[in-house]
């Protein structure tokens, strides 16, 4: 079984960083990818970035590239997502997950409120 905590979240004003971090536990041999996904008030759940487990390639969403950096620490089996130049519109919940191979994101983690205020 894999859980997934995230930490990290809380109130910043716009322009400022965060850092979150996900520590998850469990087999890694199926992983395939590893994401951070955010669900604002009233909107559907996005993808924020993804990395790959094994190669470290990235994705991330137009709305945060050049501010956000995914990265990932196979040993620890941590993901983080630095924040910079942070928005009121980056308010959401954040949230971890994991892909397994040929099943899509299936571990989730129970999310991290990030508050950006003006």
């Amino acid at each position: 079984q894999v859980q997934l905590v995230e930490s990290g979240g809380g109130l910043v004003q716009a322009g400022g960083s965060l850092s979150l971090s996900c520590a998850a536990s469990g087999r890694t041999n199926t992983w395939y990818t590893m994401g951070w996904f955010r669900q604002a008030p009233g909107k559907e759940r996005e993808i924020v970035a993804a990395i790959n487990w094994s190669d470290g390639a990235t994705y991330y969403a137009d709305s945060v590239k050049g501010r956000f950096t995914i990265s990932r620490d196979n040993a620890k089996k941590t993901l983080t997502l630095q924040m910079n130049s942070l928005k009121r519109d980056d308010t959401a919940v954040y949230s971890c997950a994991v892909a397994i191979v040929g099943q899509g994101y299936r571990y989730w983690g129970q999310g991290t409120q990030v508050t950006v205020s003006s």
